[in-house]
């Protein structure tokens, strides 16, 4: 019987990539990490050491603590973030529970850069449709719950990335930019290692709707007069984004848990 302070690789599963996805700090050694290459999604490395100092951090929040194998390491650091006023729980079995159970995993290198806060930023150019709320709506849901998004006019995304250490995406010539006949989403979904078949499912309909393939999926059409709704009702970019962030979200669910339900 589990202690009454732990979660297991299944139930952490299941609520990551959704909005009731707790915290995720990963106390592991630096060495570890390195020797891995991989993360859990949405998963921030944090010193264990200096847990005094950001412990604060997260009280009133649910955290997830990931260690080697759910030792010392993570009980100590989530009885420490309790105290502090966190809901907090350690990953029973740790990392190596994670990898036995075939968990999801991204690939820390092609994360950019935090700022001082601890924040990746991004920027793509205003007026979103698709590619450019699908993108934002995965790095929080898998990559940085925290992430910064700049929408700026298409003539000012490389300046604003050069002068605010900005990520640029979904314009031609960058790195995190369509390839061939896969959207952005795609790449991210491949650079970041995200390898899911509901995440596949939904990169299918997201290609279709950003693509103008509405035949590769049946649900494009639907997912792309949503889209085109929502960019029509909010002036701001930023309201767009937190609207949408429920269409994908539902969607994301469908692909996961309820592709063979039929409704009568």
């Amino acid at each position: 019987m589990a202690a009454p302070d732990t979660i297991t690789a299944a139930q952490l599963s299941r609520l990551i990539g959704t909005p009731d996805a707790p915290c995720i700090i990963d106390v592991r050694a630096v060495e570890k990490n390195t020797a891995t290459g991989r993360l859990l999604p949405a998963s921030l490395p944090r010193d264990y050491r200096t847990v005094a100092t950001w412990a604060p951090d997260y009280t009133g929040k649910a955290a997830v603590i990931v260690c080697e194998r759910g030792g010392k390491l993570s009980q100590g650091v989530a009885a420490w973030l309790r105290q502090a006023g966190a809901r907090a729980e350690y990953l029973e079995g740790g990392f190596d529970a994670w990898l036995q159970a075939g968990g999801l995993l991204i690939r820390p290198d092609r994360i950019p850069p935090r700022n001082a806060q601890g924040k990746t930023v991004w920027v793509a150019r205003s007026r979103p449709k698709i590619d450019r709320i699908a993108c934002p709506w995965l790095i929080r849901r898998f990559i940085d719950p925290d992430a910064v998004f700049l929408y700026v006019a298409q003539s000012e995304v490389a300046g604003v990335a050069e002068r605010f250490g900005a990520t640029p995406f979904d314009l031609d010539g960058n790195f995190w930019s369509h390839r061939g006949e896969a959207c952005t989403f795609d790449v991210m979904l491949e650079e970041f290692g995200l390898d899911s078949p509901a995440l596949a499912r939904l990169a299918t309909i997201v290609r279709g709707a950003d693509t103008a393939t509405l035949d590769i999926a049946p649900e494009a059409s639907g997912f792309l007069a949503a889209s085109l709704g929502l960019s029509r009702m909010y002036r701001n970019d930023l309201a767009q984004l937190d609207a949408a962030m429920g269409l994908y979200d539902a969607f994301y669910r469908w692909a996961r848990d309820a592709v063979s339900e039929t409704h009568t």
